[in-house]
């Protein structure tokens, strides 16, 4: 329940501020703090489109304009990256990227409306720069909502600001992915191109759960 919970908030809140490049560097405090409001808006805003199709087309945008899924798709497979050809590594994070624009879909975003957040504060620690929110969410109408502090690690790529991470007290987003992935590769004994089949069908497979959400809600 807990780990759902974490999942249904993260999936919700990245799109806020959603190789690892040698160019990458921190954010300046008062840029970090003034990006993480802006995208912030632009959040809660896509969350009020009614029609779903323009709702998560908006979101799509806002994850594919605000997160580096190339910094991210590496880190998440580790060690497995280097095992990779270049004809497999390219066919990875392609998957990789359609697998990140469906995932945030499965998972119901009613709740999302009643989302407030305030930031708090940013520290850079020389490659990264750490943004704290407290979130708070309305899952249950009849519960008291619940305050959550969060974490959005940014970095600078060739002049954009971009997310990379974000923590729910000590639990890290792209680490759970990593665990994920982790258990797939291990579960084909490392072979790479066991786990591309694999994760392609995941994917696939939560692509056809879309269409058919998509479809019921027009």
């Amino acid at each position: 329940m807990k780990s759902n919970l974490f999942l249904r908030v993260i999936i919700a809140v990245v799109a806020i501020f959603l190789s690892a490049s040698a160019s990458a560097a921190p954010v300046s405090e008062d840029k970090a703090l003034q990006w993480a409001e802006e995208k912030g808006r632009l959040l809660l805003d896509a969350f009020q489109i009614s029609d779903p199709a323009k709702r998560f087309s908006e979101l799509d945008r806002l994850l594919l304009s605000y997160v580096d899924l190339d910094y991210v798709s590496k880190f998440v497979v580790g060690k497995y990256w280097r095992s990779m050809t270049p004809e497999q590594q390219k066919t990875y994070q392609d998957v990789f990227r359609r697998y990140a624009l469906g995932l945030y879909k499965t998972f119901p975003l009613d709740f999302a409306d009643n989302i407030t957040y305030s930031l708090g504060t940013a520290q850079s620690d020389g490659q990264f720069t750490q943004v704290s929110a407290s979130v708070t969410v309305a899952l249950d109408p009849s519960q008291p909502p619940q305050d959550f502090l969060l974490q959005f690690r940014l970095h600078q790529k060739d002049g954009k600001i971009l997310l990379v991470d974000i923590k729910l007290a000590e639990s890290s987003l792209i680490l759970s992915y990593r665990g994920k992935f982790y258990e797939m590769i291990a579960a084909v004994d490392g072979e790479m191109e066991w786990f591309l089949e694999d994760l392609e069908m995941l994917t696939q497979s939560v692509e056809r759960s879309n269409l058919r959400e998509l479809g019921q809600g027009q």
